[in-house]
């Protein structure tokens, strides 16, 4: 039976990541794939970074955050933290495109995907949404602006294959 499709269960997850290693394993070599899990990787820290930023910025502003679930509820539903969904987003989307057992990514799709994580990681002052939050997230703290120069040398070495 086929239900709605998630984010994707841990099942799925962990067979797509045996695909790869097995590919590796046998010296199988698939380009896309891999530029898309050092983007997904980078992407994933950044994102960590951000969260831990964000929470110490609410912390600080509104109140302490006593629980790991709790903290679950805020990112998933607070506004404090709606901007950072849109890199949560694409995460997600370059986890889908890796773990697409019907359509392997073309380099093509690696492309769109760095691009689109590019754009994204542009900060405005006068910006909204991602944009205005990464701006703000990124004149207050120095472990944002670190986790920025790291994505920012993960993209152009993407942008050089």
């Amino acid at each position: 039976m086929n239900g709605p499709k998630t984010l994707g269960s841990a099942d799925d997850r962990s067979t797509a990541g045996l695909a790869r290693v097995t590919m590796a394993v046998m010296g199988v070599q698939d380009p896309a794939n891999e530029r898309l899990t050092e983007l997904r990787d980078g992407l994933l820290w950044l994102h960590k970074v951000l969260l831990e930023s964000e929470r110490a910025s609410y912390e600080h502003s509104i109140e302490r955050i006593t629980t790991s679930n709790q903290f679950l509820g805020l990112v998933l539903h607070d506004p404090w933290f709606a901007w950072l969904r849109e890199l949560s987003q694409l995460v997600v989307l370059i986890d889908e495109m890796q773990d697409d057992k019907e359509q392997r990514p073309t380099m093509a799709d690696a492309d769109r995907m760095v691009a689109k994580a590019r754009a994204l990681i542009t900060p405005s002052e006068n910006g909204t949404g991602f944009e205005k939050g990464y701006f703000d997230a990124l004149q207050r703290d120095p472990d944002v602006v670190l986790a920025h120069s790291r994505i920012a040398k993960i993209l152009a070495a993407l942008a050089k294959r």
